[in-house]
């Protein structure tokens, strides 16, 4: 393992939408993640952590490298800005290596004093060509991301606006972060996602492993500094469905610059 990090953003930074008033900007903002346990839709709040660490895997062999390359061009058609899932049976098959990454994964996560946390957390294979900014917590509210990156480093970042923080994408590289937390995949020397800057000649597509981790758990809540039930019980309005809300209203984030937005805004900034 290399370059170990633990990585944390400060709580007051994130991008309040333009309708909000002045005087709610000088206060610090609140993130609000509404996610479901069980039949029961809670309340959480949001982490400002990032764990990052750099983790020596071996290089994909030119079978695997090729199969890739022909799914996200010619199968999937992958889009720029889209996050896909790809077949893992076949990458299982051509990479014999592929259970030493896991194992790098399961190691590092047992040095954060989170073990077998992955043991029993689906994994999935996924593809990007950057990634528009979002967030998972729509669908994933009750989890959060551990992710590792397989392919080389293709000048690109992991972006987390509200944080302040990039973390440059190489083989190996490892995030454990909040699926509520805004987060997208640019240019290194970008400050926003532009779709133009990804030329379909160009290759700028990362694979990447991902497993979802139980926000519930209170060895990864702990680690990440997750509160739960944080809302208010006598709040007079509550979401129906998986949501955030920024200071008690629900929000959406603008796809190119990572600002908050009121839901019912589509205009981006």
């Amino acid at each position: 393992m290399q370059n170990l990090r633990t990585v944390s953003g400060a709580r007051n930074r994130y991008n309040a939408p333009d309708a909000f008033s002045s005087e709610r900007q000088r206060v610090q903002d609140i993130l609000t993640s509404w996610f479901w346990s069980g039949e029961t839709l809670r309340s959480r709040s949001v982490s400002d952590i990032v764990l990052s660490a750099t983790l020596d895997i071996p290089m994909p062999p030119a079978s695997v490298l090729t199969d890739w390359q022909r799914e996200t061009s010619t199968h999937m058609m992958l889009e720029v800005g889209d996050v896909e899932a790809m077949p893992l049976a076949r990458t299982l098959m051509r990479w014999k290596d592929y259970a030493s990454c896991v194992r790098a994964a399961a190691d590092w996560t047992r040095s954060l004093a989170l073990p077998g946390m992955l043991d029993s957390a689906e994994v999935a294979l996924m593809a990007c060509r950057g990634a528009r900014y979002h967030h998972d917590a729509g669908q994933y509210g009750g989890a959060a991301f551990c992710n590792l990156f397989l392919s080389e480093d293709k000048g690109l970042d992991v972006h987390f606006p509200a944080l302040d923080l990039r973390i440059p994408l190489t083989r190996g590289t490892a995030l454990i972060f909040d699926t509520a937390q805004p987060h997208a995949v640019i240019q290194r020397h970008s400050t926003r996602f532009d779709a133009a800057q990804f030329a379909p000649q160009a290759d700028l597509t990362q694979i990447f492993l991902t497993w979802e981790l139980p926000i519930e758990s209170a060895m990864l809540s702990g680690a990440l500094g997750v509160r739960f039930d944080v809302a208010a019980p006598s709040s007079p309005t509550h979401p129906d469905d998986e949501q955030v809300w920024l200071n008690g209203e629900p929000v959406t984030l603008c796809p190119e610059s990572g600002r908050w937005l009121r839901a019912d805004r589509s205009s981006s900034g």
